[in-house]
């Protein structure tokens, strides 16, 4: 079979990616599912040591992967992938994070792909996370950090997916904040305008990236198993 999966991106920089993809990770091995993370970049960390955003994704996996495959790209500055590739002397490479996720692909029923950044964050000279996604062809879920500002971010970003060709998972709201001023009135204008699904809200947990709090996520069944007819 060949291995599904969803490609997780976010209106910023963090605006709860990580999160949501431990929540969708456990939310799929609830379902049963074989379920591998992967993290094709990430930048921010200390020397030694794994990313704190790579490490709460191969927790939250029951299929682990090589760290390699799960993170084929680590630097330690917390900067744009294109300038930290740069000051440590490497091009960021589609082929090897294609390569790297088919492998993973092949030991899981789904694989679950945080993007870093936002959705156009620069990978290097030429391509970005939106090219990154389009190579792997996965359904692209959306994360929108619930906060000032984040309806005119998510119907840019939504706008820039459909424009690309790829195919739309839904979109998640995570609270960035412990109250947000009118943030019903602004999660109704999120659901009227973009394109949907609305998978499930994220309440305020704070720093806790690795808090599985698996929501009803009512549609994503029907997303996963679509992907089987394309």
């Amino acid at each position: 079979m060949t291995a599904r999966g969803v490609f997780v991106t976010g209106t910023d920089t963090g605006v709860g990616k990580t999160r949501v993809a431990v929540a969708l990770i456990h939310a799929l091995r609830l379902q049963g599912l074989r379920v591998a993370a992967m993290k094709p970049v990430a930048a921010g960390h200390a020397p030694g040591e794994l990313n704190e955003d790579v490490a709460a994704l191969r927790q939250a996996a029951d299929v682990k992967g090589d760290p390699r495959d799960v993170n084929p790209y680590a630097f330690e500055p917390a900067a744009a992938p294109h300038i930290a590739a740069a000051q440590a002397g490497v091009r960021i490479e589609l082929d090897a994070i294609a390569a790297a996720h088919a492998r993973l692909a092949a030991q899981a029923d789904v694989v679950v792909v945080e993007g870093a950044g936002g959705w156009r964050v620069p990978l290097n000279e030429r391509e970005d996370m939106a090219d990154l996604a389009k190579r792997l062809g996965l359904p692209v879920v959306l994360v929108v950090g619930l906060r000032l500002g984040c309806l005119n971010h998510a119907l840019l970003t939504a706008e820039s997916i459909a424009r690309r060709g790829l195919r739309w998972g839904g979109w998640i709201g995570n609270h960035l904040e412990p109250s947000m001023p009118l943030a019903a009135e602004n999660l109704l204008a999120l659901q009227a305008r973009l394109p949907g699904p609305s998978l499930g809200v994220q309440p305020f947990l704070g720093r806790d990236i690795s808090s599985p709090n698996p929501l009803e996520w009512l549609t994503l069944p029907e997303m996963l198993a679509n992907q089987n007819n394309r």
